[in-house]
């Protein structure tokens, strides 16, 4: 027995063919009889044996071209009935072409052949089917025994996803979930079941569920949502993460539809996620115009400059699957350039990519570079960007912030490239701080540069804050919860915009393709949408709870007191600053008044020079405020007049 199911195994396509060609053979015969009933006799055994041969044989070319053989019947499915349906009919109509040819198919009814191929297609499919079946009955029985299914789950959600993940555990002996339960997001399907599983009330209705299931001793542990989560409110999902906490269930999501479609093996080992922290801000899924992004990347040759950081490294991401000609890597730290370029050239091999390690503040080796490599784009997201390091490195925060963005984009007119692309910050609208106040000074030169350039185009785009980011408050909490706590907030009140670095990067690329087109954008700021502002304080609690942890009780959050700089609540325009639409989804445009550029470029040469000279942070400061008007204003400085 051993050694016939080996045999099986190591068979299995050779068999799957051989059946195939049977019942193809059996069709036929089957087709020849229903059509002529005892009248077959007439025809000779010649006539039969060679038109069922011819048919047979025809059959099993077109089978095995097809890719017949390529599918595992343990798991057909619709497709595979298609592929059979494609294969059946192109086996029938070569075969009545080809029988024409050879034996002008004498003594053969025309309507054989057509009979035969709804014989053979009840004969192939069915087949797998039943297979399918069989095993999956046997599979159910096995998991069952076996124990499986210990781990008591609800379900949120009664669409396909709930029905692909109940079938792939149920096809799964190994599986560690039993489906006691579904909750509908609302009352359309309450009291149907899926797989024999009753969707038992609505999302309102969760704690009454809870308690029924619990008094039936089939309590669940775990909640899990069976939709993406980006088509859920963000305020829902927090919502039912505290709901879940409270009746002591841990909230989990399964993979993406797609991701379950396209692969089966994912289908079959299936496992609950958790909740990511991205997950809760719910924001639905921004309409990207592609075909603008790819023109403006593909063939071209780009520039990055901090592309080892986390705002850089994405973009570098994102910009290789666009098929730049060449990729221009500028990154300070040795380590992190190391890290990006290795990761590139090990995921695209084939991209012509170039690595530098380059100091923005050194303006001769960006002419060298600038020079030799000849970008068409830049994107410049080399920065100081903590506000407390900042704060006390004033001198160092003027020459990367304002001096590098200044020499990039210096570099970037002079080799007369396309467009120069600069990252800002939400902490440049009326910057109380000095990250804030040269970011804001960036934006102006390049602003003003924009105006003043006759061919490059300089695009200055404005967000938040980026969920887990170098540095951040996101990081910064899952090592405070790994060392149990407690959590660090500044202000119960503070407030901050949110986005994950891949929705930002998509949005600033976005952004740049916008920014490329009409001349009326010259001089306009390029504001992504970031959606409502989060409290930090919620987002610490939403952190502990996704740790499985009850805020307040297991985690205590402690307040520190603002920091030096440090303000309530971002703001994403100045009140100087007026919206108009940009037809993009996602990006908005602000006009914002704009300084000479000839003015601003020695005023900026002026501080720089200072700096350079190793003045003292407190004269360095003075400067930077006399340029940001707004800046000395926060500070509660007046400007001489």
């Amino acid at each position: 027995m051993k050694r016939l199911l080996s045999f099986i195994k190591l068979n299995r396509r050779s068999l799957a063919m051989l059946h195939d060609t049977f019942v193809a053979a059996l069709a036929y015969i089957i087709a020849l009889y229903l059509r002529m009933g005892d009248d077959i006799a007439t025809l000779s055994f010649a006539t039969i044996l060679t038109s069922t041969a011819i048919f047979t044989a025809t059959c099993a070319s077109i089978f095995w071209l097809s890719g017949l053989y390529r599918s595992i019947w343990a798991f057909a499915s619709l497709r595979d009935l298609t592929e059979i349906l494609r294969a059946s009919t192109i086996a029938t109509v070569t075969f009545v072409i080809i029988a024409f040819l050879l034996t002008r198919l004498e003594g053969v009814p025309r309507t054989v052949p057509f009979i035969t191929w709804f014989i053979m297609m009840a004969g192939l499919g069915g087949s797998r089917m039943a297979f399918r079946l069989w095993r999956e009955k046997r599979l159910s029985t096995l998991w069952q025994r076996s124990g499986g299914g210990r781990v008591n789950v609800l379900l949120v959600g009664a669409g396909d996803e709930a029905d692909i993940f109940m079938r792939a555990i149920s096809a799964n002996p190994q599986a560690a979930f039993n489906v006691v339960g579904i909750v509908g997001e609302n009352d359309k399907r309450v009291g149907r079941s899926i797989h024999g599983v009753t969707v038992l009330g609505t999302l309102y209705e969760l704690p009454a569920i809870v308690e029924k299931l619990r008094h039936d001793n089939r309590a669940p542990s775990r909640l899990i949502l069976t939709r993406n989560v980006s088509r859920f409110n963000g305020d829902h999902v927090t919502q039912l993460l505290e709901q879940a906490s409270a009746l002591g269930l841990n909230l989990s999501r399964v993979p993406s539809l797609t991701e379950i479609r396209d692969d089966v093996s994912t289908a079959l080992t299936m496992k609950d996620q958790p909740l990511a922290l991205e997950d809760l801000l719910g924001r639905p899924e921004t309409k990207l115009n592609r075909e603008d992004i790819s023109r403006l990347v593909k063939g071209r040759r780009v520039l990055v400059t901090g592309a080892g950081g986390t705002i850089g490294s994405e973009l570098v991401r994102q910009i290789v699957a666009l098929a730049p000609s060449v990729l221009i890597l500028c990154e300070f730290s040795e380590f992190n350039l190391y890290k990006i370029e290795m990761e590139i050239r090990e995921s695209v091999p084939q991209q012509n990519l170039r690595g530098y390690i380059t100091d923005v503040r050194d303006a001769l080796r960006l002419k060298q570079l600038f020079d030799t490599e000849k970008p068409e784009l830049v994107f410049h997201a080399a920065a100081i960007k903590h506000v407390p390091i900042a704060e006390d490195n004033i001198r160092e925060t003027i020459l990367t912030n304002v001096g590098g963005t200044r020499n990039v984009a210096d570099c970037a007119l002079a080799a007369g490239a396309l467009a120069m692309v600069v990252i800002s910050t939400d902490k440049a609208v009326n910057p109380p701080n000095v990250m804030g106040a040269t970011k804001r000074l960036a934006e102006m030169y390049c602003q003003s540069l924009d105006i003043a350039s006759p061919a490059t185009r300089f695009i200055t785009v404005r967000f938040g804050n980026v969920l887990g980011s170098t540095g951040s408050v996101v990081p910064r909490f899952q090592e405070q919860l790994a060392k149990g706590g407690p959590l660090t907030v500044t202000h119960p009140e503070i407030t901050r915009y949110f986005m994950t670095v891949h929705e930002a990067v998509e949005l600033v690329l976005q952004a740049s393709a916008l920014g490329t087109g009409p001349n009326e954008i010259r001089g306009k700021l390029l504001v992504l949408d970031m959606g409502q502002p989060v409290k930090i304080a919620d987002l610490a609690r939403q952190m502990i709870r996704l740790a499985g942890y009850k805020p307040d009780e297991d985690i205590k959050i402690v307040y520190t007191g603002l920091r030096p700089g440090e303000k309530l609540y971002e703001e994403l325009f100045a009140d100087a600053e007026s919206l108009i639409p940009s037809g993009a989804d996602g990006v908005r445009l602000a006009t914002s008044p704009v300084v000479n550029i000839e003015t601003l470029r020695a005023e900026i040469s002026g501080m720089l020079q200072q700096a350079l000279q190793k003045v003292d942070d407190q004269t360095a400061l003075l400067a930077l405020m006399s340029l940001v008007p707004e800046f000395a204003a926060q500070r509660g400085i007046k400007k001489a007049s």
